[in-house]
């Protein structure tokens, strides 16, 4: 399989996983910055060597041809979008706000989310993965519903 056809199915595997649907709808990225920023930053990995930005910008999953400039001022923004939800996340830790009671539950989503992710790794090495990925299954529904409470409560 060609390289491009590689890391597009890869994106299309990425963008489609169910977690990613929900936690990706209420991110501050959209969905072609999160793609372009899932092209820098894995695409040299699948590849194996260093690309530069006219080949990743081929990567894209829309029909048409992207230019390179269009492809870095997109990255740009989802880079500045991930720069400022980290502030945002910094900010709140140092006024004090992770010791709030108000966001127990995302807290405890995180680390549920933090399970899940663990126990889907482990899955991939091990036999008896029917069981496995039962179990996995019944994690990523569990925190579907929860994100999906928490995205639709004030």
């Amino acid at each position: 399989m060609k390289l491009k056809e590689t890391v597009q199915t890869w994106l299309i595997r990425a963008l489609n996983d169910p977690m990613v649907k929900i936690l990706s709808k209420d991110s501050h990225l959209t969905l072609i910055q999160l793609e372009t920023l899932l092209i820098d930053v894995l695409a040299e990995n699948i590849a194996g060597t260093t690309l530069k930005y006219d080949q990743k910008a081929r990567f894209r999953l829309t029909r048409g041809k992207i230019s390179r400039g269009a492809f870095n001022r997109t990255l740009r923004q989802a880079r500045e979008n991930v720069a400022r939800a980290i502030y945002t996340v910094l900010l709140l830790g140092y006024l004090g706000i992770f010791e709030s009671t108000t966001l127990d539950s995302y807290l405890e989503v995180a680390n549920k989310l933090q399970d899940y992710v663990e126990a889907y790794r482990e899955v991939i090495n091990k036999t008896g993965r029917d069981e496995h990925l039962k179990a996995i299954n019944l994690m990523r529904q569990e925190l579907e519903r929860t994100l999906k409470v928490l995205s639709s409560s004030s």
